[in-house]
């Protein structure tokens, strides 16, 4: 049995809400799937480069999946206490991660850190 180098965990709100999961949750099962066996491989195989795993800089990394209908999820991700803590879920509509998703995750990982 094949233990995991970077065990997944999902950041949770002061209230108790886990964003990433909810996201996941109102996609269909078939991306559900695709996004959670990419997340299994990351885990397995830490760490891992392009073009699954890219650092997107101030300790944050994304995960790449396609999905159904030529789209593009992403999950970003920070690596705290030898977990990879799940931040924040989108689909990606342009090119490059917008800033807002990007400053959302950073403030996740800064809220679970101090």
């Amino acid at each position: 049995m094949r233990l995991k180098k970077l065990p997944a965990a999902f950041f949770e709100t002061a209230g108790g809400n886990q964003p990433v999961r909810e996201w996941l949750h109102t996609l269909d099962a078939k991306d559900r799937r695709l996004i959670g066996y990419d997340i299994a491989t990351a885990e397995f195989a830490w760490p891992v480069g392009m073009p699954l795993c890219r650092s997107l800089g101030a300790g944050l990394w994304e995960i790449r999946s396609n999905i159904s209908s030529g789209r593009i999820a992403r999950i970003i991700f920070a690596v705290v206490d030898e977990q990879m803590v799940l931040l924040h879920g989108f689909v990606k509509k342009t090119r490059k991660t917008p800033k807002k998703d990007l400053d959302l995750a950073l403030n996740r990982k800064n809220e679970m850190t101090s």
